[in-house]
């Protein structure tokens, strides 16, 4: 019988442990003064993270009929590039991301945070809003050649609001790439990255309609 209270859930790895509590309290009250200004309209919040997605992703728990078992078919690789995923997300009304092949470095990194910049301009220009972008202080986040276009996007209206380390549970895009992967993407396997990349969209494409809310994707030029 299941005892009273409990249910059966999925366990996360945290890091919980790791974290200095006094700077996750100051930088959480500073991160509901921007919600506020948000929701009062002042400014323009996102959520910036980035994932990542396997040929074969975890095999979960699924309903069957009784005295049978579900079988998934193995493709013939399983290891290969992943496809990562750079998102942006206004809660419930748009979703902006990028994908790659592997992971995401600088220079891709620095393509989409401009194409986010142009349309911080636009938004400053129209509503006198500035956008912010609530993200982890990663490597890639804070590189050197990162760090060096950080006054061109302040220019542009774009600024970014680091949180702090070990700190992902402040960050609500990472409740949206839980749900892509437990509803969308879980126990799925994919003979190649294209193939993989093209549920990713898939995924996304049936979120939003779910949800309501605006969805774009940005594409790299080809070099």
């Amino acid at each position: 019988d299941e005892k009273k209270g409990l249910g059966w859930k999925r366990t996360r790895h945290s890091q919980r442990n790791k974290q200095d509590l006094r700077k996750k309290q100051l930088k959480q009250a500073d991160l509901e003064l921007l919600q506020q200004a948000a929701q009062d309209q002042h400014i323009e919040l996102k959520y910036l993270d980035e994932s990542g997605f396997c040929l074969w992703s975890p095999v979960g728990y699924s309903y069957s009929r009784i005295g049978e078992q579900k079988c998934l078919e193995q493709t013939q690789q399983r290891y290969g590039s992943r496809i990562s995923i750079l998102g942006l997300w206004h809660p419930d009304e748009y979703f902006e991301y990028a994908l790659v092949q592997g992971g995401f470095k600088s220079a891709s990194y620095i393509s989409v945070m401009d194409w986010i910049a142009a349309r911080a301009a636009q938004t400053l220009e129209q509503t006198g809003r500035l956008t912010v972008i609530v993200q982890d202080n990663g490597p890639i986040h804070t590189s050197k050649v990162v760090r060096e276009q950080w006054a061109r996007w302040q220019a542009q209206g774009l600024f970014i609001f680091f949180l702090p380390a070990y700190c992902s549970e402040m960050n609500p895009i990472e409740g949206q790439w839980h749900q892509l992967k437990v509803h969308e993407i879980s126990g799925r396997m994919f003979d190649n990255e294209y193939d993989l990349a093209l549920a990713v969209m898939e995924g996304m494409e049936s979120r939003s309609e779910q949800g309501g809310y605006t969805l774009e994707r940005f594409r790299f030029k080809s070099s």
